[in-house]
């Protein structure tokens, strides 16, 4: 146990001198939030594969699958991978070619400075909530293979994650996403071409499984099947941590190339944990923590060296997840919020507003990770808070010109106040379907609103 987590420790140190060696090169707020819009393909295919690929992609994705069956997957793989194929075919390129710097930005050059504050207000709460769940994760890692308790694994990944973020920034942060996504990828090929030959081969394997838990849309009416998958899809298109990936990039091409090749990666490699998940409800029965899953198979099947291998894999998945979401936090809150207000502020001082942001929000999602039950919960709730209305702005924004400040901010403050009552009050059946709608309905009701206001008035003359 003393060796794996030493190993663990080396690989964990090994990441921090890479983001410390890589701050060297930060000179302003483009190179710390958008690496200097440099990105070529193949890193920021990785990047965004790796971003994606947190703890409820390996962690929390095969606990549901080993409790609930290959519906257990709707949300992660599917709904996620679907989420960043929708990106690179319809968003990627329109965003790239407006020049932001955050997706805020978007906000105030289509609508008003009053529509990107609300929109940040909204959308940093997401982001830490993403950190939390992330944070939470480690703990359970750090806890399950080297038996310190989850509070110190907690407590330790909250530390490491704030302190990477906040020396190398986005650059730092796509780097190690390539480091990363290799290790990810033959961790777990690893543990599952192990797990498949102690089950007696593939088909073994399949035939293990019963057929009833094969099924991807198991239960629930349409309805509810649409509520599962809304959340991830419209939660994540409109989210800084995919978009600030889009905008770092060299050209809108790259943009467009690298969210499809690493939705469709991420969906590859999301269905190994999918794949364990289902093996082991059989092999592995009465499991108590089903968010130990992974743990407990590369404890029982991986020598020494390899479980440290695919401890830094679940490691990689975490830290590739949560330095990009407290970056994301600092971006909106650094560049949308306070520097508008300081007109003569310097690039040094902008880039050390936004470290002192990483650490802000990594201290907040401490907080929410030791307080939380669950990794499902955490990233339920970051998926959805808000989200409806700031998704509907999104595409309205992107896409047309109908609609204004107005109806923007109606849209939003619909959507989040449903939300939030329907979740915490009167417990709302399908609440997200009920706050997209409603975020709609009123973005539209507004902009009508705001069309007939501005028609010059007729005056008839006698």
């Amino acid at each position: 146990m003393n060796v794996l987590l030493l190993g663990v420790v080396a690989y964990i140190v090994a990441q921090l001198a890479l983001g410390l060696l890589v701050s060297s090169r930060i000179r302003n707020e483009q190179d710390y939030l958008l690496a200097g819009r440099s990105l070529g393909l193949s890193l920021t295919t990785f990047s965004v594969f790796a971003t994606w690929f947190g703890a409820e992609s390996c962690v929390s994705a095969s606990a549901k699958v080993y409790e609930h069956g290959l519906s257990g997957a709707a949300v992660d793989p599917f709904a996620y991978g679907a989420c960043l194929l929708l990106m690179g075919a319809f968003f990627a390129a329109p965003l790239w070619k407006r020049g932001f710097t955050t997706l805020a930005d978007l906000y105030r050059e289509r609508y008003s400075i009053a529509v990107e504050r609300v929109a940040v207000l909204l959308m940093v709460p997401t982001s830490i909530l993403w950190a939390a769940a992330q944070i939470r994760a480690f703990g359970q890692v750090f806890d399950s293979t080297a038996g310190v308790g989850m509070q110190t694994g907690i407590c330790i990944g909250a530390a490491v994650a704030i302190a990477y973020t906040a020396t190398g920034g986005l650059r730092a942060d796509v780097v190690t996403d390539l480091f990363q996504g290799i290790v990810i990828i033959v961790g777990m090929l690893l543990l599952c071409v192990l797990v498949v030959s102690d089950a007696g081969g593939m088909s073994e394997a399949y035939s293990s499984v019963q057929g009833a838990r094969l099924r991807l849309f198991e239960g629930g009416s349409v309805w509810e099947q649409l509520e599962t998958w809304a959340v991830p899809i419209c939660g994540s298109l409109a989210a800084q941590e995919l978009v600030s990936r889009i905008l770092a990039t060299k050209c809108h091409v790259t943009a467009r190339r690298a969210s499809l090749f690493g939705g469709g990666l991420y969906v590859l490699v999301g269905l190994m944990p999918v794949g364990l998940g289902l093996l082991s409800f059989h092999r592995l029965p009465d499991l108590h923590e089903p968010e130990q899953l992974l743990s407990i198979l590369a404890q029982k099947h991986l020598s020494m060296p390899m479980q440290v291998l695919f401890v830094g894999a679940l490691v990689s998945a975490i830290l590739s997840t949560v330095d990009s979401t407290l970056l994301a936090a600092a971006a909106l809150t650094s560049h949308n919020l306070i520097v508008p207000l300081q007109k003569t502020m310097g690039e040094a001082a902008k880039v050390n507003l936004a470290r002192g942001g990483v650490l802000i929000g990594g201290g907040v999602a401490l907080v929410l990770a030791l307080q939380s039950d669950s990794i499902h919960e955490l990233v339920q709730s970051a998926s959805s808070f808000g989200s409806a209305g700031i998704f509907v702005v999104t595409v309205m924004g992107l896409f047309t010109r109908f609609g204004g400040p107005i109806a923007a901010l109606s849209a939003m403050i619909s959507g989040v106040v449903v939300w939030c009552v329907g979740t915490w009050a009167v417990e709302i059946p399908l609440v997200y379907l009920a706050s997209l709608g409603s975020a709609v309905l009123a973005y539209f009701a507004a902009a009508v609103f705001e069309r007939h206001q501005s028609r010059p008035a007729i005056v008839r003359v006698t």
